[in-house]
C-alpha cells in the first residue's frame, strides 16, 4: 500500500476528531504567534498525525527516508520532522548522521564529521563582485543545475588588520545577530594566519572557560569559539614550489582517526539568547582565543604535489574532480606520520585524503570533504585558499 493511501485511510478513520472548515490544514510551526481560535483549530487538525499509531509512524518515515536520497526530493524528509513534536522525535531517530549515513538533511549535520568511506562531494561558487561565495552539495553546477542545494554561504569583509569571511545557512543574509549565522573565518595581515570560529561550543564540552570563549578586537551579539588555525607558509623568494599549509584543529582529537576512533557529533544548535559583551583576547596566548579544546589535536597538511617533467608543473591525482590548474588547489591528510608509529594509527589513513579543493572553471570550484571534519570547517579552511597571499605564494 502506498504512503498517500496509509495516509488517506488513516484520516478516514479519524473523521470524527477533525473539526473546522473542510479542505487542507496549514500546520504552523512550533513557537510561532497566532490568533487562539486559529491555533484551537489547527491544532485539532494536528491530532490527526499526533495520534498516530508509533509503529505505523516509524514505517512511514523510514519508507520516505530510504527513497528520497538525493535533494530536492530529500526535502520531503525535512517536511516530516516539520509536523509537530512526535514526528521529529521519530525522524531524528530514524534520520543517521552523515558519518553513518553519508546523507546531508537537516542544517545541523553541516557541523557533524562526514563520512569514514565516500566523500561528500559539494561546489563552489564565487561572485568577485559582491565577494560572496556560495557552497552547494552536488558534483558540479553543469551536473546538478538547478537541483544544487545550497548549504553554506560565506561573504569576505576587508578590514584595517586583515581579511574576515561571514558563513551563513542563507544565501543573502550575513547579520552575526541572525540565527542564520553560523561563524566566521579571519585572517592576519600577511594572508599567512586564519582562524575559524564557530558560535556554538564543542560537543562534548559546553562548559568552556572564559578564555575559551572569544569575540577579539570587536564585540558580538553571538560568542565565538576557537575551533581551527591554519597556517601557511612564508615562500617570498618562491623556492620552495607550491604552498604550504597546515591547519591544526583544535575540537577534533587525533584519537579520532585511530583505530576504533571516534568523535561526538552535535545534536542540535544551542539557542545563545543574548550575550553581553566578552572581554578581549589574551594576547599571552599563542592561540587566537586561547589554548586547544583537546590536548592533542588533529593537524591536517598539505599532500607534497610531484613534478611532471613533461607538462612542467606540479601536479597531484584529484580523480578526474579538478581540471583546470591553479595555486589554490590542494589536498589535505593527516599529519600523523611520526605519531602513527606510537598511536595505533593506520598507514591507510594517514594517506587518505580528508579535503580536496580545486578549480574546474572561471569561478568554480570542487569540495570534497570527508571524516572527521564538518562541512562548515572544510568550507572555511577551502575559503582560506581564496584570500590573497603575496608572501606564500
Amino acid at each position: 500500500m502506498s504512503l498517500k493511501n496509509i495516509v488517506k485511510e488513516f484520516r478516514v478513520k479519524n473523521k470524527h476528531k477533525a473539526i473546522g472548515r473542510r479542505g487542507r490544514s496549514h500546520i504552523a510551526p512550533e513557537g510561532s504567534s497566532v490568533s487562539s481560535s486559529l491555533s484551537t483549530n489547527e491544532g485539532l487538525n494536528q491530532s490527526i498525525w499526533v495520534d498516530l499509531p508509533p509503529e505505523l509512524l516509524l514505517d512511514i518515515i523510514h519508507r520516505i527516508e530510504s527513497g528520497q536520497t538525493l535533494w530536492p526530493a530529500r526535502r520531503d524528509v525535512v517536511a516530516c520532522a516539520s509536523v509537530c513534536r512526535s514526528w521529529r522525535e521519530m525522524t531524528k531517530e530514524v534520520v543517521k548522521v552523515p558519518e553513518v549515513s553519508g546523507l546531508l538533511t537537516f542544517p545541523i549535520s553541516l557541523r557533524q564529521p562526514g563520512p569514514r568511506d565516500d566523500p561528500i562531494q559539494c561546489f563552489i561558487k564565487r561572485e568577485r563582485a559582491t565577494g560572496i561565495y556560495r557552497l552547494y552539495l552536488g558534483l558540479s553546477p553543469a551536473l546538478s543545475g538547478d537541483k544544487s542545494k545550497l548549504l553554506l554561504s560565506a561573504k569576505r569583509v576587508r578590514r584595517a588588520t586583515g581579511a574576515e569571511f561571514v558563513v551563513s545557512l542563507s544565501g543573502n543574509d550575513f547579520s552575526r545577530s541572525s540565527s542564520n549565522y553560523i561563524g566566521k573565518l579571519r585572517s592576519n595581515f600577511l594572508g599567512t594566519k586564519f582562524t575559524v570560529y564557530e558560535n556554538q561550543p564543542p560537543p562534548f564540552n559546553r562548559k568552556l572557560p572564559p578564555s575559551m570563549q572569544v569575540s577579539p578586537w570587536v564585540s558580538s551579539s553571538s560568542s565565538s569559539y576557537n575551533i581551527a588555525s591554519i597556517l601557511y607558509e612564508l615562500n617570498v623568494l618562491r623556492t620552495r614550489g607550491p604552498r604550504r599549509m597546515q591547519c591544526i584543529m583544535h575540537s577534533i582529537p587525533i584519537s579520532a582517526i585511530q583505530e576504533g576512533g571516534k568523535i561526538q557529533s552535535p545534536t542540535d544548535f544551542i539557542n545563545q539568547g543574548k550575550k553581553k559583551k566578552k572581554p578581549l583576547m589574551d594576547f599571552c596566548s599563542g592561540n587566537l582565543g586561547g589554548e586547544s579544546v583537546v590536548k592533542e589535536p588533529l593537524i591536517l597538511k598539505n599532500k607534497s604535489p610531484r613534478w611532471h617533467e613533461q607538462l612542467q608543473c606540479w601536479c597531484l591525482n584529484f580523480k578526474g574532480r579538478v581540471t583546470v590548474a591553479s595555486v589554490k588547489n590542494f589536498q589535505l591528510v593527516a599529519a600523523a606520520a611520526e605519531a602513527g608509529k606510537n598511536m595505533n594509527i593506520p598507514e591507510e589513513e594517514q594517506e587518505r585524503v580528508i579535503l580536496q579543493f580545486g578549480k574546474i572553471g572561471k569561478d568554480i570550484f570542487t569540495m570534497d570533504y570527508r571524516y572527521p571534519i564538518s562541512a562548515f570547517q572544510a568550507f572555511a579552511i577551502c575559503l582560506s585558499s581564496f584570500d590573497t597571499k603575496p608572501v606564500c605564494e
